[in-house]
């Protein structure tokens, strides 16, 4: 941290006196670093380090995706509402308050463009997403970071620290790196604890891989609510990662405001049309659920026996824990599952300096990286 307010002092010192300054907050943003996806030398590699479902994208949303190549020189429709009604008629909801992003990336930052500014407060959790923070820093607002207990965020905690000037709280729910969940019960608990100008974003991106009786995603919430809104994406269970496409469910007034400062043509044909196949691709969201039901625990069990602890995790990723011992460390695994061609992601920057998580992938996949994690284990 230290480091990285030097850098911000240095850049903005430098700009100061040759150019334009950017407004308050932004050169304290640590640019978001993605999972690694390439190594060193030739060969193929096990990249199970971006929760990216090992079942690839529905063949009919690749089919679509074709199909759009002779209107590349058309602007998309401005309101995307052929996908927007195919979700509603998904989820059983009002179409209206749809709004579609670039990711729900994007929709993140314009809630936070919309709703935040310098003087504001922001809550998020201890070990929730960094683009939260980055939302939040991005609009001269302060973050604040409530504590988590047991890796799962904390509703008395959130609570506890919302002020005067709180206007948001984001929430992933399951979270990601941590994969932990709040049961709806406890959504609602905190919903209620909130005043109604504070706006509780409910970011919902692994929604689909909860199995658990006591969860919801939030669409109820945001449905008979002025002051809640639902996130979701495609990049994760529908294998769209490279189109970039996301959701809101708002109340009215916020899908509105959503709409006027969102780009005209901000979700392309191609993603439109991929994303409608692949939401009415029921079939093929099924078999990735069935695939990391059947997967997630196995994979558990196996890290156990390997001496190391996975995090409880309802969604399609482990958070696996390492041995605070020379040999044994996340740093040193990670460099040996790199001499492997395998890639997990290092989560330091999300306050767990001695893990990796892990996504789950491919039955052979799985087996590979296992199997070198047993090296490891067995070398150290």
């Amino acid at each position: 941290m230290a480091a990285e307010q030097m850098a911000a002092k240095t850049i903005a010192a430098r700009t100061a006196s040759h150019g334009p300054t950017p407004r308050p907050g932004i050169l304290q943003i640590a640019a978001y670093v993605p999972g690694k996806s390439a190594l060193p030398g030739a060969g193929p590699i096990v990249k199970l380090s971006s929760n990216e479902t090992p079942l690839g994208p529905s063949p009919k949303a690749i089919e679509a995706f074709h199909g759009e190549a002779a209107k590349l020189a058309r602007y998309p429709d401005g309101s995307a509402r052929l996908l927007r009604e195919a979700l509603a008629a998904e989820h059983n909801l009002d179409a209206a308050c749809i709004v579609c992003g670039t990711g729900s990336d994007e929709l993140l930052n314009l809630l936070a463009m919309a709703y935040l500014g310098p003087g504001d407060e922001a809550i998020y959790t201890e070990h929730g997403f960094l683009v939260y923070k980055i939302a939040i820093l991005a609009q001269g607002a302060t973050p604040v970071v409530a504590p988590e207990t047991n890796r799962t965020a904390d509703v008395d905690a959130i609570l506890a620290r919302v002020t005067p000037a709180t206007r948001m709280v984001f929430l992933a729910n399951p979270n990601n790196p941590t994969g932990t969940y709040l049961p709806f019960a406890e959504v609602r608990r905190l919903h209620a604890g909130l005043p109604k100008h504070v706006l509780l974003v409910l970011d919902a991106a692994y929604a689909e891989y909860v199995l658990a009786n006591d969860y919801e995603a939030g669409a109820t919430l945001a449905a008979t609510h002025d002051n809640v809104v639902m996130t979701r994406t495609f990049s994760k269970i529908h294998g769209l990662a490279a189109l970039r496409l996301g959701w809101a469910y708002c109340p009215d007034a916020i899908a509105d405001t959503l709409n006027r400062i969102r780009g005209p043509f901000n979700v392309t044909g191609p993603s439109i049309a991929a994303g409608v196949a692949a939401v009415q691709d029921r079939a093929h969201v099924e078999a990735a659920i069935a695939h990391n039901e059947a997967w997630l625990g196995r994979t558990a069990a196996e890290l156990e026996r390997l001496g190391l602890t996975a995090t409880p995790s309802a969604a399609n990723f482990l958070l696996v824990h390492f041995p605070d011992a020379p040999g044994r460390t996340a740093a040193e695994a990670d460099a040996f599952l790199h001499q492997r061609r395998i890639i997990l992601r290092r989560v330091e920057e999300y306050g767990f300096p001695n893990a990796l998580r892990m996504t789950i992938g491919t039955e052979a996949e799985n087996a590979v990286a296992l199997d070198a994690l047993r090296a490891f284990m067995s070398a150290a």
